[in-house]
This record gives C-alpha cells, structure tokens and sequence, in this order.
C-alpha cells in the first residue's frame, strides 16, 4: 500500500515537472521563439501520432493533422488561458482537427493491423495469436462510433482521465463515463463475437 502511494507520488512530480516545461516552452512560444516550438512540436508529435492513428486509421491525413494542430499552437499560444493543461489544450485542438478532417474525407475508416507483424523472435503460434489478438482488438475498436472510439484511445493509450477528456471532447465528464461503460460493453461482446468465431 505505501509503496503504492510512493510511485503515484512519484509520478504526479514527474507529471508536474513535465507540465512546468510545458507551460515555459508555451511562453516562449508566445514570444515567437522558434527553438521552444521545435522541442514542443517534437514531444507532441509521437504522441498525437498515436492519438490519431487509432482515431483516423489514414496515414496521409494524420500528419496534416499534426501540422494543423501545431500551426494553431504556433499562431494562439497567447490564447492558452491557463484552465487546463497544455496536453489537454493540445490533444483539443487535435481532436476538432480530425474531426473535421475525417467529416472532409468521407470515406470508410479502415485497420491496417494485418499489416503489422508481431515480433521476429517470438515462437511462429505465439506471434500469430499475438497477431490475431491484436487485429480482433484493433476491429473491435474500429466498430465503435468515433466519440467513443477517442474515450478509450484517451484513457488506455494516453493515460489521460475523465476530467481532461471531457475538456478534450468539449463534454460533460458524465458523458464521457457513460462513452466508456458504453465502449467496455460493446468492446466486451464485440471480442466474444470474435473470439468465438475464431475458434
């Protein structure tokens, strides 16, 4: 139990420091310093990657993304007002971004799991369960609407809580809790469908 206590400790002054950095790369930003915007725009971009990997599934369009959203950092950093954090500000901005990219798109979003291979020097049938875990989870999440497809992106693979993806997705944090009980039980019997298919 303490020793719980000491790494969410641990955690919250690393995520403070992190947010400190953030706030005076910002600053900077806001003066128009080109070197601060750099290192913001290479911490962001792996991160944003991912988030909108698993939000668009189209190459091409995530790194228009990207640099769509990180203009407007670059432009409006003087309208950070302070409410949140930067991330969340950012991943925001992100999200409008993608949705507006997706609606402008019009076209299905699709998985490219089965392009991914799993690791050279796993046994052959563990990579391939490992593969086809991966490809049922990965269509599992694809069938989700998109609002909640973000929830679970946001919460599983960044970390974040109800309270910053409510500021994300521009929604009470009730509907973000009742996007993510929604999301487990369809994910839950989307990967029982598959499961049992697949055997």
């Amino acid at each position: 139990m303490l020793e719980r206590r000491n790494e969410a400790a641990r955690r919250a002054k690393r995520a403070d420091g992190a947010e400190t950095n953030e706030l005076r790369l910002l600053a900077l930003v806001e003066q128009g310093d080109k070197h601060a915007f750099a290192q913001l725009y290479r911490a962001y971009f792996p991160r944003l990657a991912r988030f909108l990997d698993r939000m668009t599934r189209n190459p091409g369009l995530i790194e228009e993304i990207i640099n769509d959203t990180l203009l407007v950092v670059w432009q409006k950093a003087d309208t950070f007002n302070h409410s949140s954090r930067v991330s969340t500000w950012i991943f925001a901005i992100a999200y409008r971004k993608a949705l507006k990219g997706i609606r402008s798109l019009d076209e299905p979003v699709e998985s490219d799991v089965e392009e991914s291979a799993g690791a050279a020097e796993l046994e052959p049938d563990i990579a391939l369960s490992m593969q086809q875990l991966q490809y049922n989870v990965a269509q599992a999440l694809d069938a989700l609407p998109h609002v909640q497809r973000t929830v679970v992106n946001l919460v599983y693979y960044h970390g974040m809580g109800y309270e910053e993806i409510a500021a994300i997705m521009d929604c009470p944090v009730n509907t973000v809790k009742t996007r993510m009980f929604t999301a487990r039980t369809r994910l839950r019997d989307l990967l029982a469908d598959q499961m049992e298919y697949s055997q």
